[in-house]
C-alpha cells in the first residue's frame, strides 16, 4: 500500500487546523428544507418604533407611527424642535416676514378654499412705484413751469392744455398706485398665488407640490433697499406663475416658503403653539 500524498502528520503544525477546515466536505442541503428562522414574522402593521432611528445616539429621532384603524398619524415633534424654531442659539428670535393680517382680507379670502391654511399676503415693495412717482414729479415741475411761461404770454388755450395734460399724468400715477395697493403675493399651505388688477382681475397660482426649483435675485439696489425677484420653476411646461418682481424681504420670505414646502408639520405645530400662547396672554 502506498503512502498517502502530502506532508506527514505534525501535531505542532500551525496551519493544520486551517487545512482541515478548508478541506472539510460541504453537506448537501435539500431545497425543500430551506426556510426562515424562528425570528418574529413580518406584519403589514409593522412601523418604525420609538428608538433613535437615524438620529444617532444622544439625539431624539422623529418616529412615524402607522395605525391601521386611525389612518395617517403625523410625526411627533418635540418641544426642543419647536424651541429651535422660535429662538436661535444666541437667544435671538428668528426673523419672520409678518403678513399684513392674521386673517386673509376680503380681497384674498374669495380665492381660498375651505381646507386651505392661510399663511399670509404681502404687497410688493414700494420700489415698484418708483417709475410712476418719478414721472409724476417730473411732470409737475415741467408742466408747472410751462403753464407759468404760457400764462405770461396771454396764451390761455395752451395753458389749459398744459393743465389738462398734468391732470392726465396724475390720474395715471394714481391708477398705478391703486394697482400696487391691490397687488398681493399670497402663501398658503398648498400653493403660492399672485392676485392683481383693478378692473380686470388676474389670479396666477402654483401648487407647492409642483415647485421643482425656487430662487430669488437681488440687484445691488435690491440688497440696499431689501427687495428682490422670485423665480419659480415647475414640473409642467406651462407656468402661470414664474417670476414675481419687487417682493419685500426676499430672504425671510424665501425661508418661509421653503419651510412650508419641506416642514409643513413644524409650521403647523409652531403656529398652534403661538396661538395658544397668545390666548394665554389675552386671558392673563
Amino acid at each position: 500500500m502506498g503512502s498517502p500524498s502530502g506532508p506527514p502528520f505534525d501535531p505542532d503544525d500551525p496551519d493544520r487546523e486551517r487545512r482541515e477546515r478548508d478541506t472539510e466536505p460541504i453537506p448537501r442541503i435539500d431545497p425543500d428544507d430551506v426556510g426562515y428562522g424562528d425570528g418574529p414574522p413580518f406584519s403589514d402593521d409593522a412601523g418604525y418604533g420609538d428608538g433613535p432611528g437615524l438620529a444617532g445616539e444622544g439625539q431624539s429621532g422623529r418616529s412615524w407611527i402607522r395605525d391601521p384603524e386611525a389612518g395617517y398619524q403625523p410625526p411627533q415633534i418635540s418641544e426642543d424642535e419647536l424651541s429651535g424654531l422660535r429662538v436661535d442659539a444666541a437667544g435671538m428670535a428668528p426673523r419672520r416676514v409678518l403678513p399684513l393680517e392674521d386673517e386673509p382680507t376680503s380681497l384674498v379670502a374669495r380665492y381660498l378654499f375651505p381646507t386651505e391654511r392661510y399663511r399670509g399676503e404681502w404687497k410688493r415693495h414700494w420700489i415698484h412705484l418708483s417709475t410712476p412717482i418719478i414721472i409724476g414729479v417730473v411732470a409737475t415741475f415741467v408742466l408747472g413751469y410751462l403753464s407759468g411761461f404760457l400764462a405770461g404770454r396771454n396764451v390761455g388755450a395752451l395753458t389749459t392744455v398744459a393743465v389738462l395734460l398734468w391732470f392726465a399724468v396724475m390720474g395715471w400715477v394714481a391708477w398705478r398706485v391703486a394697482d400696487w395697493w391691490y397687488d398681493r403675493f399670497i402663501l398658503t399651505n398648498k400653493r403660492v398665488m399672485v392676485v392683481n388688477g383693478i378692473i380686470t382681475r388676474r389670479v396666477a397660482m402654483m401648487p407647492l407640490a409642483r415647485v421643482t426649483d425656487m430662487k430669488y435675485e437681488q440687484s445691488p439696489a435690491g440688497r440696499a433697499l431689501n427687495y428682490g425677484t422670485f423665480v419659480l420653476e415647475s414640473a409642467g411646461q406651462d407656468q402661470a406663475l414664474r417670476e414675481v418682481k419687487n417682493l419685500p424681504n426676499p430672504n425671510e420670505l424665501y425661508l418661509r416658503v421653503v419651510e412650508e414646502m419641506y416642514e409643513p408639520q413644524a409650521v403647523e405645530a409652531r403656529l398652534g403653539k403661538e396661538a395658544d400662547e397668545a390666548k394665554a396672554d389675552d386671558g392673563a
